[in-house]
């Protein structure tokens, strides 16, 4: 690996009742073991073990944050300020979560770590002008804190030096509450505080419509098993929705929640950003992850809270562009509880 003689390790943050590893390769959470209704810990995100899997690329996304753009940009293409610029098609005929390379696989230096009652860990990452074909130099820090007994946050930043550019980072933990090597998440239930969601194309990218979600199968503002209506959408759910009706605290929208019954684990999620991907692991396929687990489809299910997918592209979107001088920033709290 040409990173310099930059070593890819496993860190732990501990509170006494969330304990996360997290590695600098890909800013990525490798095991959250949290305690059920009668106080068993498992562990509830898919993974793997140790560093060697991820660096080999065994899992899709497992855990990790994904840039310098989240999510799908049409045929790899878009135009800023009168520049065409041309991105891999890691996923033809579009590029996917950054291209060949993106955020997710590199290794991240380590800023700062910190252990204490609320325990966190700084990462920080220079992109360059012209990786992966996105313009201009790009500086990005993300940081994990447990900021109590219940919750972890993580806060991403970005400042473009030279250049605009597109920027979109997302978190794509696969989750499972009932512990990672439970099955399938169909018996989850989830609500999305969306009135609205982004139909997209034969290739997963967003036409440019905003519809409603009442009366379809993407209607969770309130809440719903997550197998209820899913084979009404072919192989699962894997589209944005707009976070348009949520309650707010402390600057930060209430996104979605996930209750999975048999263990009374809770996730709340809050963010910042104007979507979220809701995505239920429809192409994972016989993955060996941690203690020799098999996942198979719907395994996990993942709430990557982002800019609307191609948005460089839709001017009736959101914008992702960031002006140089100016900052990025997108937090995400994640609330666990017992109900």
């Amino acid at each position: 690996m040409a990173d310099q003689g930059k070593k890819a390790e496993i860190f732990e943050l501990d509170n006494g009742s969330i304990n996360v590893k997290i590695t600098n390769y890909g800013c990525t959470i490798t095991s959250l073991s949290l305690p059920d209704k009668d106080g068993k810990l498992a562990d509830v995100v898919l993974g793997f073990d140790t560093v060697d899997p991820y660096l080999q690329g065994a899992g899709s996304y497992y855990g990790c944050i994904v840039g310098r753009v989240a999510n799908r940009i049409k045929d790899g293409k878009f135009t800023l300020n009168g520049v065409q610029y041309t991105l891999p098609l890691n996923k033809p005929p579009n590029s996917l979560h950054g291209g060949n390379k993106g955020f997710d696989k590199q290794i991240w230096d380590v800023a700062e770590y910190r252990k204490s009652d609320t325990p966190s860990i700084t990462f920080k990452y220079h992109s360059h002008d012209g990786e992966e074909g996105y313009p201009g130099d790009l500086f990005v820090t993300a940081t994990y804190t447990l900021t109590s007994k219940t919750t972890m946050r993580l806060d991403m930043e970005a400042v473009a030096e030279k250049k605009a550019t597109p920027v979109n980072l997302a978190q794509h933990t696969y989750w499972n509450l009932a512990g990672h090597s439970s099955g399938p998440v169909l018996d989850h239930h989830i609500q999305i505080w969306a009135n609205h969601y982004t139909p997209v194309d034969e290739n997963t990218v967003p036409t440019g419509e905003i519809a409603p979600v009442k009366g379809t199968a993407f209607d969770f503002t309130s809440e719903k098993r997550i197998g209820q209506d899913i084979a009404q959408v072919g192989m699962g759910y894997d589209h944005n929705y707009m976070l348009d009706c949520g309650d707010e605290k402390m600057g930060l929208k209430h996104a979605a929640r996930v209750r999975e019954p048999s263990s009374r684990r809770v996730l709340d999620l809050w963010t910042n950003v104007p979507g979220m991907q809701f995505y239920t692991g429809n192409y994972v396929n016989g993955v060996t992850g941690k203690s020799g687990a098999v996942y198979e489809k719907h395994a996990g299910l993942c709430l990557e809270t982002q800019g609307f997918p191609n948005a460089i592209n839709q001017p009736n979107f959101p914008s992702v562009v960031v002006e140089p001088g100016k900052k990025y920033q997108h937090s995400m709290l994640f609330e666990f509880s017992i109900a």
